[in-house]
């Protein structure tokens, strides 16, 4: 059996897998170790398995996954969510469809502290969702803007999404961090550009809230705000200058998150345990993933597909930029079937050797590139992590109703994917200046 026939096989079959059901983790290992096994013999393979899982959940470099992840499981439980939507709503709830604009802001703020899409959904669905249903809002504007600022949870700094990426092209998780916040903030203003334009429209969509005097803005900004700048500034600030690796940044931010719930006695003993639970079982997921994927791109290394798509894409007779372009529509189509985390692990062995040394396409680029289109899976059908999240929250709002609301927010991603592609120094303008 010739080694790209036994990787196209060995796709096929985790396509099947993936089809009946079985976890993507254990997908990616069993048809990596099975594929690898074939190429060279029984004993390498299981050599191989062993090092890889003994690798991941060893590795210093990937436990700041466990930190980001505990830090925003404190920041979830402390309530720490509730206060930056009340701060965002007294800022801008004054606007036609202010509530959900002030999701997006209050999105974008606790993904700063959080790093996860789903974590960013489930917190401000349970908080912005009951609002807008007091306040009349269109229900589909309301689940779909919530489902949709979740996005900015794996773009905006920390994001778990990114250190994946950086871990497995060995990237600098410091200079993806950087790359990711003009992006992440323009698209923010989109999605708030899409609600207000939508809102404006037909103003029954999102009714605007009463107006909030200045004093009590800023008296709001003091009370809530300040506390998490502080942490941001601390763990992010001490990455950016160099103070601190991707892992300390992380234990400093949960740090930071934790004495300043227990400072304010927003968070209980009960609440405690149960963030250390859930981050357990996150990080554990993860994990998994990542060592199953691993084995898995050691399978597709051998099987020569990544260097022949490189060959391949390297012979067409087209621009680079077209190369790129069918690359990201495979991401897309990707995407609304497999899981923003699971595809990036599984797909970065064929892709990025291709983008970065064929292509030439600078590697934290691409890494934002691929956070945005990834993002766009988890909210498009079938499916659609984010939608679902939100569907748990609303469990009496139809699925269609969702997604039928999301299309807006999804060109929102589009214009800003497009907008990076023309202009690539939004995101890298950060990492060339501060990132060395």
């Amino acid at each position: 059996m010739s080694p790209i026939f036994a990787g196209l096989l060995g796709i096929a079959v985790f396509s099947v897998l993936l089809i009946m059901g079985m976890p993507i983790a254990y997908a990616m290992a069993l048809v990596g170790f099975a594929g690898f096994s074939c190429l060279t013999s029984v004993s390498v393979g299981f050599n191989m398995v062993v090092k890889e899982i003994f690798n991941t959940f060893s590795s210093y470099t990937l436990s700041v996954i466990a930190m980001f992840v505990w830090m925003g499981f404190l920041a979830y439980y402390s309530g720490t969510g509730t206060r930056l939507y009340r701060i965002a709503y007294k800022l801008v709830g004054h606007l036609p469809g202010g509530l959900a604009i002030a999701t997006q802001a209050a999105c974008a703020v606790f993904g700063a502290i959080c790093g996860s899409n789903t974590a960013t959904a489930a917190t401000m669905g349970a908080i912005a969702l009951p609002e807008m249903e007091k306040y009349k809002y269109d229900t589909s504007l309301a689940t779909a803007s919530i489902a949709a600022g979740g996005v900015l949870g794996v773009l905006i700094p920390p994001s778990v999404i990114f250190i994946v990426y950086g871990v497995a092209t060995e990237q600098s998780v410091g200079k993806l961090f950087l790359a990711g916040i003009f992006p992440g903030i323009i698209l923010m203003l989109f999605y708030m550009a899409v609600i207000f334009i939508l809102t404006s429209r037909n103003p029954e969509l999102g009714p605007a809230g009463s107006r909030v005097g200045w004093k009590e803005r800023i008296a709001a900004l003091r009370g809530g705000l300040g506390e998490v700048l502080v942490v941001f500034a601390i763990s992010m600030g001490g990455l950016f200058a160099g103070w601190f690796t991707p892992t300390e940044a992380g234990a400093v931010g949960a740090a930071g998150v934790l004495a300043v719930s227990l400072l304010r006695r927003h968070l209980s003993w009960d609440m405690f345990k149960k963030s250390l639970v859930d981050t357990t079982r996150t990080t554990a997921m993860i994990m998994l993933m990542i060592a199953g994927a691993m084995i898995f791109g050691r399978f597709m290394a051998i099987s020569r597909i990544p260097s022949e798509l490189a060959s391949w894409a390297g012979s067409l007779d087209l621009p680079s930029y077209a190369i790129m372009g069918i690359i990201l529509m495979v991401y897309l189509i990707l995407g609304c079937i497999i899981d923003a985390l699971a595809l990036v692990l599984l797909t970065i062995p064929i892709f990025f050797p291709v983008v970065v040394n064929t292509l030439g396409y600078d590697p934290i680029w691409f890494g934002v590139i691929i956070v945005l289109v990834v993002a766009m899976g988890v909210i498009t059908p079938p499916v659609g992590m984010n939608v679902y999240i939100i569907k748990g929250v609303a469990a009496n709002v139809p699925l269609e109703t969702i997604f039928k609301g999301i299309w807006p927010f999804l060109f929102a991603v589009i214009v800003c994917i497009i907008a990076l592609i023309i202009f690539p120094q939004i995101a890298t303008f950060l990492p060339n200046a501060f990132g060395g």
